[in-house]
């Protein structure tokens, strides 16, 4: 039986590199996959893991239909004997109910791949989507850390370091973000709820001690 899989985990867990395993030990096996993503870090069309490896993938755009897709490159007589989707946390609803109807339908399995949750601690759309129709769901166990070196368990959004609550549910960033432009981190929930992150830390431990003032 064909089934639909979701792979997730905070950021920096190592999910694309497992998609691009996936794809490998397949492909080694003269299988074919269709890959999709959408705003990977590599850029538009691209699959690619923080260790370097890359490939191609197919960018899905708004209001895009991925089983008509897949029935119209089937038709053309290619092949798909599976599908991965990267970045599954920013497709919408309605394009997670097309993945399910590819493994109803077409009897293909499919690989999703994504984080639950956005900076926010809350679920984005299709990752909701994922956890109601999969019929698994795999928590990754390589487990990323907190700057504290507890597991993190949630992603934060900084500007400069600075964790911020406040903005688009999605707007394409990295961990290894610049000082000064918008990056993402991950925490454990302790730090995510105090918003302190690596570089207020650090801040933090090096600002001078404030000795009390008499009033006498």
């Amino acid at each position: 039986m064909s089934e639909l899989v979701f792979f997730c985990g905070t950021m920096d867990c190592g999910k694309s590199t497992l998609a691009l395993q996936i794809e490998h030990n397949r492909s080694a096996r003269g299988l074919v996959g269709m890959i999709f993503t959408r705003n990977d870090r590599a850029g538009e069309g691209k699959l690619s893991s923080r260790l370097g490896l890359v490939t191609d993938a197919v960018e899905v755009e708004d209001g895009a239909d991925l089983y008509a897709h897949l029935v119209d490159h089937l038709s053309q007589g290619r092949r798909a004997d599976y599908v991965i989707a990267d970045e599954a946390q920013f497709l919408d609803p309605g394009q997670i109910d097309q993945l399910a109807r590819v493994v109803d339908d077409l009897d293909l399995d499919v690989y999703a791949f994504g984080i639950t949750t956005d900076f926010r601690s809350k679920l984005f759309p299709g990752s909701q989507r994922l956890v109601e129709l999969a019929d698994r769901v795999e928590v990754l166990q390589v487990e990323a850390l907190c700057w504290c070196g507890a597991r993190a368990t949630h992603n934060a959004r900084t500007v400069g370091g600075v964790m911020v609550v406040e903005g688009a549910q999605v707007v394409v960033g990295d961990v290894t973000g610049s000082k000064d432009e918008i990056g993402y981190e991950v925490l454990c929930r302790r730090h995510h709820r105090r918003r302190m992150t690596a570089a207020t830390a650090r801040a933090a431990a090096l600002a001078p001690d404030v000795l009390p003032v008499s009033s006498g």
